[in-house]
C-alpha cells in the first residue's frame, strides 16, 4: 500500500503510475473495501497519510481538513463546540466487515449521508471546496470556503461521489451546523409498510420540521436499541431543535399520529441511539455475506417495491427518509434484474448493491446500469480526468 504523507509525494505517487500504467485504487481508512465492483489495480494509493485539520473556526461553521483525516477526530473537535456535520456520515464497518478507521475524504467520495439526508441533503451538498490529484499527476484546486453559483462544470460535485474514479482527494472543505439542543422521536406501533408510508407522508406535510422519518417492520424492530421500542412494528419520526420548540412540536406531532396507531415518545438519550443505529444499517450488521442493497425510490413506491419483490424472493428490508431509501437484504440471490425492473415499473429510482460475495459481486453490477447518453457523458468525464484510467478501475463500471 503507498501512503503518501503530503500532497507533493501525491503528486509523484501518480505522475510515475501514470507513466508507467500502474493502476491505482484508491481509499481511505479502506472501511469500504469490498463496495462497487470489482477493481483491478495494481497498487493501493491510501490518503491515510494526509492527515489534520488545516482551518476551523467555530464561527464560521466551515472546516478544512486533509482528505486523510479520521472522522472520529473530525466529530470530536466539532462536538467540542457543539457542531456537526448535518449529513450523519455513516460508518461502513458494520455491514462491510471492515475494519480501521473512516477518513473525511472518503465520506466525500462515496458521497455518505444518513437519516437527515431528506432535509439536510447528501455529503456533496456541504462541500464547499476541494483539493485532488487528477490521473496525470496534476494538483488542483476546486471550490472555496463559501458556496457560490459556478457555470460550467462544478468539480466539487463531480468529486463528490465518484468512489476514487476520478482523481485522488487530498484536502476538503465543508460547511457544518450547531447541534440540536433537544433530540425527540414520536413512535407509532403496528402500522403495516403502506399505512406507514401514509403517515411518514402525513408527518412531513406537518409544519413541525420532521429531521427524520423511517419505518422498522417486525423483522428489525426488536434489534434497534436493544428491543426498547414498543412491541409491534415501529414507525419513527424525529423532531430536532431547541428544548421549548421541540417541546411544543412534539405535542402537534403525536395529536395528529394519534390517528394512526398508538404513540411513545423517546428522550434525547434513546433517540440520538436509535438514529445512529438507523444510520449504520445495525439491523443488518450481521456479519454475513447476504446481499444487501441501498435502494433509491419514490417514497410513496417503496412500499410497493417490497411487497412486489416478496412474492418473488426472500426479502428483508427498513426504510428511512420517509421511505424513499430502503435498505434491503436478501436471503439468497442478489435478484439484481428482478430488482430492477420492478423499480423500472414504479416509476424509476436506482439500487446500489452494498455487500456481497466476491462470487456475486463478479456477476452482478454494484451500480444502476447508466442510460447510453449518461454513460456516454461519463466517459468523457473520466478521460478528461484520468486520461490512462489508472483510478480505480472497473470500480464504477469503467
Amino acid at each position: 500500500m503507498l501512503i503518501p504523507h503530503n500532497e507533493t509525494d501525491a503528486v509523484y505517487v501518480v505522475r510515475n503510475a501514470a507513466a508507467q500504467g500502474t493502476r491505482l485504487a484508491l481509499c481511505g481508512g479502506n472501511t469500504r473495501s469490498g463496495f462497487g465492483n470489482p477493481v483491478s489495480s495494481d497498487e493501493v494509493l491510501s490518503a491515510r497519510g494526509l492527515s489534520g485539520i488545516v482551518d476551523y473556526e467555530p464561527a464560521e461553521m466551515v472546516m478544512t481538513a486533509k482528505a486523510g483525516t479520521p472522522v472520529a477526530e473530525i466529530e470530536a473537535v466539532l462536538a467540542a463546540n457543539r457542531q456537526m456535520m448535518a449529513f450523519e456520515p455513516m460508518d461502513h464497518r458494520g455491514i462491510m466487515g471492515t475494519t480501521g478507521e473512516p477518513t473525511i475524504g472518503g465520506v466525500f467520495a462515496a458521497n455518505v449521508s444518513g437519516p437527515r439526508r431528506f432535509v439536510a441533503g447528501a455529503a456533496r451538498d456541504s462541500l464547499l471546496g476541494i483539493r485532488f490529484i487528477n490521473g496525470k499527476g496534476e494538483a488542483i484546486r476546486a471550490g472555496g470556503r463559501v458556496m457560490k453559483n459556478v457555470t460550467g462544470l462544478d468539480l466539487v460535485k463531480l468529486l463528490a461521489g465518484s468512489h476514487g474514479t476520478l482523481g485522488f482527494l487530498t484536502e476538503v472543505t465543508f460547511r457544518v451546523l450547531p447541534v440540536p439542543q433537544a433530540v425527540e422521536t414520536i413512535v407509532i406501533s403496528g402500522l403495516d409498510d403502506a399505512a406507514a408510508a401514509k403517515a411518514m407522508a402525513a408527518a412531513i406535510a406537518l409544519p413541525v420540521e420532521v429531521s427524520g422519518a423511517a419505518h422498522l417492520p417486525q423483522t428489525v424492530r426488536y434489534r434497534f436499541i436493544g428491543g426498547a421500542l414498543p412491541e409491534g412494528e415501529a414507525t419513527v419520526l424525529r423532531l430536532e431543535g431547541l428544548s421549548a420548540s421541540v417541546s411544543v412540536r412534539a405535542e402537534k406531532l403525536a395529536a395528529v399520529m394519534e390517528a394512526f396507531g398508538p404513540i411513545a415518545r423517546l428522550g434525547m438519550e434513546e433517540s440520538q441511539k436509535l438514529w445512529h443505529e438507523i444510520r449504520d444499517v445495525h439491523p443488518y450488521a450481521d456479519g454475513t455475506q447476504k446481499p444487501l442493497w441501498h435502494v433509491s425510490v419514490a417514497p410513496s413506491a417503496g412500499h410497493q417495491l417490497v411487497a412486489a419483490l416478496r412474492l418473488e424472493a426472500g426479502v428483508d428490508a427498513f426504510y428511512d427518509w420517509q421511505g424513499g431509501l430502503i435498505w434491503m437484504r436478501m436471503e439468497a440471490d442478489p435478484e439484481a434484474e428482478l430488482l430492477r425492473r420492478y423499480i423500472r415499473a414504479l416509476g424509476g429510482g436506482h439500487a446500489t448493491l452494498m455487500r456481497a460475495s466476491d462470487a456475486v459481486r463478479a456477476e452482478t453490477p454494484a451500480f444502476e446500469p447508466l442510460p447510453d447518453a449518461v454513460a456516454a457523458l461519463s466517459a468523457r468525464v473520466k478521460q478528461k480526468l484520468d486520461p490512462a484510467g489508472i483510478f480505480s478501475a472497473g470500480k464504477m463500471g469503467w
